[in-house]
């Protein structure tokens, strides 16, 4: 009789390939054709109207009914002519993935669709039904979600998807999106004041982002048969094929037909819905891809990422496919992670991260380079918390991932220019000399030639006119990490911009009084920089003499989250009250314990039903081997030995998941939510997770192929 496995591998090989149809071999003729942006808005309201609308997308100003109105009936009748029947309000629950509660335009009492204004601005789903860590209890329901005009409302599946902030009825916020828009605003004020020193041009400036997204693809049959992907997103057990990523011939290698099906398909639909997906190729694993985007305004490319994954999984499916977005779905491969490509723009189109042929703009980019490297020194703890969720764990300091310890890699040429800078802070300066130059600043537009290296163990790197924040994980929601980049970096801008003030007060000439705060900057922040091999032992212990944290466990690295020095960095900035980020230290705590949880029960039921019962089956047929060849006089010393290695693993894997599931029950009584979390990442996971996937990876190289109930990896990452 087939096993499961078996059958889906058979399957697998009738699989037909869907060729992709692209509405127009041109992609500039559709796309965004699914998008109500602002050509649309200025083609269908009435040009004051479209001022309104317009000038509150750009400044952020409130919306009124009247015109909210006259957006919903130009809104609706452009949707109905798309072959929309529904509307949402599409919003990030602190759940991590994005929610809908889809409405029909039909109204059945007057035989019409109807849309109204009030429809388009605000909704009420029940917000006790979302994680809230406590701000709203069952018996305290009401939640809203509110239009943002900033973001563009768009049809996804004959649905109007109207992008929304989520809050309480008492005004705090329940999303991801709320704190972001709001970090962002703190960000603008505080680098137009730094901008301001250089061209009183600059009004507005904007966090740009792109996101690298990686993920793995297997076969939908295959992904059937594997109980820990399917509640887990991660193979709890499976040894590693003869052929991983060794031969370094997956990178950038031929992608497979069936797979590069896929990724047509889903660009094609990603470039409707107005997504700029511009890179595709295969990562360093086998099975494992990436999709990048051109960059776009932060709050837009966040709302794109989620998207976006959303976007792939479904049309995955239509191909056969499984698109795997955890950070770690194969041990012993590299993980997976989102490259956050992180800089700022002016209006007046200036990338304040690109060095320039001009030592003026060269001043403004190295106080926007070093202020940043100074906010991830002064909140490194921070921007770890941002980044840690139990799938991260098992991805960061592993095959390529950045370690858990945050540094910034700049590269030798940057760094000798901060070295220098800081070298010659008793270098005189007298009246009529070139100050630039005697401070080397006019030697970094040498670096605009690829002259910055990369380093893929270093967590936050620069490269080039960006910094790229490589620790985010794959399966994770930008807007978290994101808001809190953007928070440090305004509270080292306000800062910069008061010592700054100062030194012009006592006398200093302005670039004189720049530079001295600079060079004091450099300095207290030069252990944050580290340009060697993240992942040595050397750095490790050279990390420890320096201060810098080494929070490997999601647990430990959260606490940052309810520090006073968080709660008045956010509160400062009025993007999180003390409430709200109590409330996400318990939200992701919950989140960490549940994980942990969910992937401990699939270990046991694996282990107890169905691994230690193939291998007895097959110790039962090489007891009768044994016996025959003892019958016959034969030599029967090698099935002896396999018997008891597998009587050896069958014994420590009961022995292990009977104590991990009394563990999880002496655990499940403490009441301390920040206890019980370190507990599971302690005494759960460190304790039980490795032993036991040790004896069922031995017992896969035991027990008969024929009879082993999991697939393997060599089936899940090699065949398409």
């Amino acid at each position: 009789m087939a096993t499961l496995r078996q059958h889906a591998l058979m399957k697998l090989q009738s699989r037909e390939r869907i060729e992709p149809v692209a509405p127009s071999l041109k992609v500039s003729d559709y796309f965004g054709s699914l998008v109500f942006g602002l050509k649309e808005m200025q083609e269908a309201l009435a040009p004051t109207v479209f001022k309104t609308v317009s000038t509150a997308i750009e400044k952020g100003t409130k919306i009124d009914m009247s015109t909210a109105e006259e957006v919903a009936t130009a809104v609706k009748s452009w949707a109905l002519s798309k072959g929309a029947t529904h509307y949402t309000h599409w919003f990030q629950p602190l759940t991590g993935s994005t929610a809908e509660k889809h409405d029909t335009f039909f109204d059945a009492l007057s035989n019409m669709e109807k849309f109204k204004g009030s429809a388009l601005v605000q909704q009420e789903p029940d917000a006790s039904s979302f994680p809230s860590g406590g701000i709203r209890t069952t018996f305290e329901a009401r939640g809203y979600t509110a239009w943002d005009p900033s973001s563009p409302i768009f049809i996804y599946d004959q649905t109007l998807c109207i992008p929304t902030i989520f809050v309480s009825y008492t005004g705090e916020a329940l999303d991801f999106k709320t704190p972001l828009i709001r970090s962002s605003e703190a960000i603008n004020n505080a680098a137009v004041d730094i901008c301001q020193f250089f061209d009183r041009n600059v009004k507005k400036v904007t966090p740009s982002l792109g996101v690298e997204q990686e993920y793995f693809v297997i076969d939908r049959a295959l992904y059937a048969t594997r109980p820990d992907l399917v509640m887990a997103g991660r193979t709890v057990y499976g040894h590693n094929p003869a052929r991983g990523q060794q031969l370094d011939d997956h990178y950038f290698g031929s992608i497979a037909q069936r797979v590069k099906q896929f990724m047509k398909d889903f660009e094609i639909e990603s470039w409707k819905l107005g997504i700029p997906v511009s890179t595709r190729h295969n990562e360093v694993a086998p099975g494992q891809y990436e999709v990048a985007p051109l960059f776009e305004e932060i709050n837009k490319a966040t709302d794109h990422n989620l998207l976006l994954m959303d976007l792939m999984d479904k049309v995955a499916e239509k191909h056969g496919l499984k698109v795997l977005f955890h950070e770690k779905p194969f041990a012993g491969l590299n993980g997976s992670g989102k490259h956050n490509n992180w800089s700022l723009i002016t209006d007046t189109g200036v990338n304040l991260f690109q060095p320039s042929n001009s030592a003026r703009e060269n001043l403004q980019f190295l106080c926007f380079l070093v202020a940043t490297i100074k906010a991830v020194h002064e909140y490194a703890d921070l921007l770890r918390a941002s980044i840690a969720s139990a799938g991260n764990d098992f991805r960061l300091g592993a095959n390529e991932a950045p370690p858990a310890i945050i540094s910034v890699f700049l590269g030798s040429t940057l760094t000798g220019i901060l070295d220098e800078l800081e070298k010659n802070g008793n270098v005189k300066i007298e009246k009529g000399d070139n100050m630039y130059m005697k401070l080397g600043i006019t030697k970094i537009p040498e670096i605009i030639l690829d002259n910055t290296d990369r380093n893929r163990t270093s967590p936050f790197a620069f490269t080039g006119n960006k910094f790229e924040f490589r620790a985010v994980g794959s399966s994770a929601n930008v807007a978290g990490p994101m808001t809190a980049l953007n928070v440090i970096v305004a509270d080292i801008l306000k800062n910069l911009k008061k010592e700054i003030d100062k030194e012009i007060d006592a006398g200093k000439e302005k670039k004189i009084a720049i530079v001295d705060v600079l060079r004091k900057y450099i300095k207290e922040s030069r252990d944050i920089r580290f340009e060697g091999d993240g992942y040595s032992e050397e750095w490790e212990k050279e990390a420890h003499k320096r201060g810098l944290s080494n929070l490997k466990s999601t647990p430990f690295a959260l606490d940052t989250l309810v520090a006073k020095k968080t709660a008045e960095l956010y509160k400062r900035h009025n993007v999180l009250n003390e409430t709200e980020l109590h409330a996400r230290h318990e939200i992701r705590l919950e989140n960490y314990i549940m994980r942990v949880q969910i992937e401990s029960r699939v270990m046991g039921d694996l282990a107890l039903n169905h691994i230690i019962p193939t291998a007895i089956q097959y110790q039962n047929k090489l007891i009768k081997n044994a016996n025959g060849l003892k019958g016959l006089g034969l030599d029967h010393r090698a099935a002896i030995e396999t018997i008891e290695e597998v009587s050896k693993h069958i014994e420590s894997l009961k022995a292990n998941v009977s104590e991990m599931i009394e563990a999880r029950k002496r655990i499940n009584k403490v009441e301390d939510i920040s206890e019980k979390a370190k507990l599971y990442s302690t005494d759960v996971k460190d304790a039980f997770f490795e032993k036991i996937r040790y004896a069922v990876d031995k017992l896969e190289l035991l027990v008969d192929d024929e009879f082993w109930p999991l697939t393997k990896y060599r089936e899940m990452l090699f065949l398409k």
